[in-house]
């Protein structure tokens, strides 16, 4: 399809593109997060129940995993910076407008809206790497993308729990629409407009390409383990506030936010997924990560020593960094001509599985078990293992796909 040798860019624009597609990843993701540390403030103000407060964030999952099924067709249709810009400015209207609501149902409402709005950007900024980059740059963007938008889960929660002590819940709100206000003018400015020749297709045509997605057994496998991700993040940070909290460490919310911020550390690993699949092969990395991961979450649930669940939260965070970008590749490649659809598909069931997340983590509370609970949440990750196992995978097919392919989409 389109190609992108006809833009030609020096290594600083390059760099600078990859810069503000990171920065758009982890603002507009931190939206999803800002509310897993609030769990009792959102109890207190409502006077309703922890369980009702997940749905704050599960209206903003869920909608967002159905945002992923939309913008995907439509961009391909219309172009990928017109639909980013909307998305941001959008964003910017409706995050400030949640900051003067008062009524649980309202706030439920505007968080849905929120991330129907917000899922532009994941599987959109995909496919412009895709298309914007030279394939030897691909993963690479491909790489910081992802690790914006996996870091977003974390420094949401941070930056939550902050604002919070110093200006309230409503707060949070205010100073996350400026800043969404900012970086529409950053990418209103500095991203440059994919003037591509886009096939006038149906889009209709688009969506039913989706469907015949859904008959490709090796995609289905692929979703699979993309499903589990966010879905074990999610769950482990929510499970992981309430045992530090509990009386066995006691813990006051601003030490438990440090504790969280700990997990940035394994992020960084992200960026730098594709280069580490080009040496070791793409299987590897896949189940290496998946094994991490799970192993993170095991030993999370057997340790008593702070230091030790620490490291442990960094070591899981490390393992999801390293699958996240790997696996768009794989469904990138695995979806042939229909490459758009399946990258935004997968967006799809990504946070599908973080709107699930919460709710089988305060499932798992109501037993009163942690060590259950983390093992529960790491014998997910290991179903995902086994299911990768499926998966034909050769070598370094992925990797070398990326480098040879000049564009994702269709």
């Amino acid at each position: 399809m389109n190609q992108n040798t006809d833009l030609p860019r020096n290594n600083k624009s390059y760099s600078l593109m990859t810069l503000i597609l990171f920065w758009c990843g982890l603002v507009i993701m931190t939206s999803m997060y800002i509310t897993i540390p609030l769990s009792d403030v959102f109890a207190q103000a409502f006077q309703i129940s922890v369980s009702q407060v997940a749905w704050i964030g599960s209206a903003f999952s869920l909608c967002y995993a159905l945002g992923c099924l939309l913008y995907g067709p439509f961009s391909d249709r219309y172009g990928r910076k017109i639909f980013l810009v909307a998305s941001i400015i959008g964003l910017t209207v409706i995050t400030i407008t949640i900051g003067f609501v008062n009524s649980f149902f309202w706030l439920i409402v505007l968080r849905g809206l929120q991330g129907l709005i917000a899922a532009a950007f994941a599987p959109i900024s995909l496919v412009y790497a895709g298309e914007m980059f030279p394939p030897h740059k691909r993963l690479t963007a491909v790489g910081f993308i992802s690790s914006g938008l996996l870091m977003a889960g974390i420094v949401g929660q941070v930056f939550s729990g902050i604002v919070n002590e110093r200006l309230g819940w409503h707060g949070i709100f205010f100073v996350q629409g400026i800043v969404y206000g900012i970086t529409a003018i950053i990418v209103i400015t500095l991203l440059p407009k994919d003037d591509l020749h886009r096939p006038k297709e149906h889009i209709l045509l688009k969506f039913k390409q989706m469907t015949g997605l859904l008959k490709q057994p090796q995609l289905l496998l692929a979703f699979s383990v993309t499903f589990v991700l966010l879905l074990s993040l999610v769950g482990m940070y929510t499970v992981l506030g309430s045992y530090l909290s509990s009386p066995k460490f006691g813990l006051s919310p601003q030490q438990i936010l440090y504790i969280r911020a700990a997990g940035i550390a394994g992020m960084l690993l992200s960026p730098f997924a594709g280069r580490i699949a080009q040496k070791l092969g793409t299987a590897a990395v896949l189940r290496g990560g998946l094994a991490l991961a799970a192993a993170g979450l095991f030993a999370l649930g057997f340790s008593a020593s702070l230091p030790v669940i620490i490291l442990m939260s960094i070591v899981f965070v490390s393992g999801i960094a390293l699958i996240t970008p790997v696996i768009i590749s794989i469904v990138s490649q695995l979806g042939g001509q229909s490459r758009g659809s399946a990258i935004s598909f997968n967006a799809f069931i990504l946070f599908l599985g973080a709107s699930t997340g919460p709710m089988i983590a305060l499932k798992l509370l109501k037993t009163g078990n942690y060590l259950l609970s983390f093992e529960i949440l790491g014998s997910i990750l290991v179903l995902g293992l086994l299911v990768s196992l499926f998966l034909r995978i050769s070598s370094r097919a992925a990797v070398k796909s990326e480098k040879m392919s000049a564009a994702p989409a269709e």
